[in-house]
């Protein structure tokens, strides 16, 4: 075995899974990593080909690229990539690519698969996701729920033939259900209009009753796509209606079977990726409530749902930085676009606001500012029209505070740390959740160690920012009740937003915090505490239990949403739930105060 590298032991002493090694496994595991470096734009490995181990960046960016050359990931320090290849059978389903100088660390496959085998951290770490993207948006398991077209396009027994042509040519439909008040007779088709009237020459003034198929072949909301492929195929039709007892509540069509093939996230980050102008990327993000109820649909993982979802965001945001660079020209010096809330945490959902930031290399002068204000302007106004609407609280790199040279963001820091009032943890909280998007990762990556360690040191900052933390309750009521919200439009409904998620998101922040630990999303941050010891296994797995529960119950309300036609929201009637969901939804919820209570106890948050 090679001797370890004294500096690749400290290295990976900070990177997780490896910082929950032994360290005489530690040490092991660093012996036979390999240092490999990079020039910009040097390949590290090719769609295809069999790839000797997996990668670790320990110093600089690489950017991951599917097949077609569309950007899926940019990569920085204590990233990995090359797993998925490894984990299938050992060839590369990526391009890696060096976007500046790099140094990366690379495990043997060998060494790698016997860590998975080895390590439960290692085997959960490296097997999150990967189930869901075997399992995919596969048509034959969905409900016919999650297929069909909600409130069908209907018209009555005794209504004209030409009646029956212009319902569909106005609403732009090729079938149409025969009901007589709630009853559902049968369906007539664009085919019965041309077999059955212009081919024979029907008066088209007869009544619709007279061409329509009777009692035909239905489906119910429960039943699966393989259903439908079966009945299509075997009986050569093209639409099928679906019932719930004699009720008309759907159309299944062979368009809307055609749409969900063509609805997947990597078709969407192609899409956009490729854009050309704001618009077309309009048109691609509009696209993702489909994915949403495709996802949930599938049963994915909500870190998984999120993940791909905000991949979509992502890719947006670099794409306008590069139509921004062809309209104002190249930047004068470089920068680095970041994003924070929900895309920082990679937990985007149907409905999410942009919160972002521009840092700037220490070299810039006034002269070059009117440029990055120039270059966010347009971001951020390409990012409205794509759906990010423009943050409330103008967390944006269009607001000349958070577009600034790296000194004076270091300083920002400095201050929170130091005197932390209510704006600064508040400030603080959005920040620690910073991702870079695009341009040079390394202006951030020293500023994000050093703002950790020097938080993690000062222990009235740690207590604020607990204090902080507690702001966001739980919906519990009296009397194994949920509070609900007492007026306004969402009245009686429960907030799984800032009563849900946030309460949990703010608690992985501060474990993060104490535990020094880089990672931003909300999970990943659970089990590195785990991991860490920050938080005992019990409390872990149970947070980390009651978080996916009421995450999971959150999008597939949004999906509940966007299948009855309306716009996707974070409010939910707890009546929606069954006394089942119920029950566990606040079971769920009591988990998440107890770990409020347990960590404002322990750490004397200050009032």
């Amino acid at each position: 075995m090679t001797m370890p590298n004294p500096a690749i032991i400290s290295f990976l002493e900070t990177v997780h899974p490896y910082d929950t090694l032994s360290k005489d496994d530690l040490a092991q595991v660093a012996g036979v990593f390999e240092r490999r470096e990079y020039a910009a734009g040097d390949e590290i490995y090719k769609t295809g080909l069999p790839l000797n181990g997996i990668y670790l960046v320990k110093r600089g960016s690489v950017e991951v690229l599917e097949p077609s050359g569309g950007l899926v990931s940019l990569l920085g320090p204590r990233n990995s990539f090359g797993e998925r290849g490894l984990l299938r059978d050992g060839l590369a389903v990526t391009t890696a690519r060096a976007t500046e100088d790099t140094v990366a660390l690379m495990l043997p496959t060998l060494d790698f698969k016997r860590l998975i085998a080895g390590s439960p951290a290692f085997a959960r770490f490296f097997s999150r996701g990967r189930t869901a993207e075997a399992r995919g948006a596969d048509l034959t398991t969905q409900k016919v729920a999650d297929l069909m077209a909600r409130k069908p396009v209907t018209i009555g027994p005794n209504e004209t033939i030409r009646a029956a042509a212009a319902k569909m040519r106005d609403a732009h439909v090729s079938s149409l259900g025969v009901v007589d008040g709630d009853a559902f007779h049968g369906i007539v088709t664009t085919r019965d209009m041309t077999n059955k009237v212009l081919a024979i020459g029907l008066d088209a003034n007869s009544p619709v009753s007279g061409i329509m198929t009777r009692d035909p072949v239905t489906l119910t909301p429960e039943d699966l796509g393989s259903d439908i492929l079966h009945i299509m195929l075997e009986r050569r039709i093209g639409h099928l209606p679906v019932v719930e007892g004699a009720r008309l509540v759907g159309m299944v069509t062979q368009t809307d079977l055609t749409r969900f093939a063509a609805v997947s996230s990597a078709s969407l980050v192609r899409d956009a990726a490729s854009a050309e102008t704001v618009a077309e990327m309009a048109a691609v993000t509009a696209r993702i409530p489909a994915l949403l109820v495709q996802l949930v649909g599938s049963h994915n993982t909500h870190e998984v749902v999120t993940r791909l979802i905000t991949d979509i965001a992502d890719t947006v945001t670099r794409r306008l930085l590069a139509l921004a660079e062809a309209t104002l020209g190249p930047a004068p010096v470089p920068y680095l676009w970041l994003a924070c809330g929900s895309q920082g945490r990679q937990e985007q959902t149907g409905v999410s606001d942009q919160d972002n930031c521009l840092m700037l290399d220490d070299s810039v002068t006034d002269a070059d500012m009117p440029y990055f204000a120039a270059l966010a302007k347009f971001v951020s106004d390409g990012l409205d029209v794509a759906g990010y609407f423009y943050c409330p609280g103008d967390m944006m790199a269009t607001n000349p505070v958070w577009c600034q040279p790296v000194r004076v963001w270091r300083e920002y820091f400095r201050k929170w740390v130091n005197t932390p009032d209510p704006t600064a943890q508040m400030l603080a909280s959005v920040m620690f959740d910073l991702r870079p998007i695009g341009g040079a990762v390394s202006l951030f990556r020293d500023l994000q160690d050093e703002t950790l360690q020097m938080a993690a040191k000062n222990s009235i900052f740690v207590a604020h920012m607990i204090s902080n933390s507690l702001t966001h309750s739980p919906p519990l009521g009296l009397l194994r009740g949920f509070a609900t919200i007492r007026s306004g439009e969402h009245k009686n409904h429960i907030d799984l937003k800032h009563s849900g998620v946030v309460p949990v998101t703010d608690l992985g922040r501060v474990y993060a915090l104490i535990g020094k630990l880089p990672v931003v999303n909300t999970r990943a941050r659970l089990l590195a505490a785990e991991d860490a010891g920050v938080i005992s296994i019990s409390g872990a797995r149970d947070l980390i239990e009651a978080y996916d529960m009421i995450a999971e119950i959150r999008l597939e309300n949004q999906a509940r949403l966007i299948r009855s036609g309306r716009k996707p929201d974070n409010f939910m009637a707890p009546s929606d739930l069954s006394d089942f969901e119920r029950s566990h939804l606040r079971d769920a919820f009591v988990v998440v105060r107890t770990m409020q209570s347990a960590i404002g106890s322990a750490r004397g948050a200050r009032s």
